[in-house]
């Protein structure tokens, strides 16, 4: 899948919307994700209108792409579907990388930017959406048209990074 190897964090967009059913395409796939015990327990807040995503860009340093994005999706925990309570951090990040390779195979551009590593910038969200404590705040992805960057192959592999039956 060569979307696994193009696949880049895109922070610059351009002006274009983002259509609905690319929108909903990224929400499925984000739904497609393994989870712990099958408790899926995402929740997204789609964010599309201009001023909201300005307002969006200020809950954290790292979170300005969000200001340019034509779109923003907000990646959230459901504690009340919780059957493994220390497993949704990773079905969340799971449904976060479907959301980014899906971008990519609809010619999109996007990035991943952290939330739940903070405890200031989850009470940022938190108060920003309103949440129900239930709700736990985990990730933003802005998400666009890319203006300059391109999703492109870069050679990551490490050949020293992987060790076979045991350390040594």
């Amino acid at each position: 899948m060569q979307e696994i190897f193009n696949r880049r964090s895109i922070r610059k967009f351009t002006t274009d919307a983002v259509e609905p059913e690319k929108i909903d395409k990224i929400l499925r796939a984000a739904m497609q994700a393994p989870s712990a015990a099958n408790q899926q327990p995402w929740e997204f807040i789609v964010i599309e209108d201009k001023e909201n995503l300005k307002k969006l860009a200020d809950v954290s340093p790292y979170a300005k792409p969000v200001a340019g994005s034509a779109v923003t999706i907000a990646l959230l925990g459901n504690e009340n579907e919780f059957k493994v309570p220390k497993g949704w951090e990773e079905d969340l990040g799971a449904a976060s990388q479907n959301m980014l390779l899906e971008a990519v195979h609809l010619g999109l551009g996007a990035v991943w930017l952290g939330v739940a590593t903070s405890d200031v910038v989850i009470e940022q969200v938190r108060s920003y959406f309103q949440l129900p404590d239930h709700i736990k705040p985990y990730g933003l992805i802005a998400i666009g048209y890319p203006d300059g960057q391109k999703n492109e192959f870069t050679d990551r592999y490490k050949a020293e990074r992987v060790h076979y039956e045991k350390w040594a």
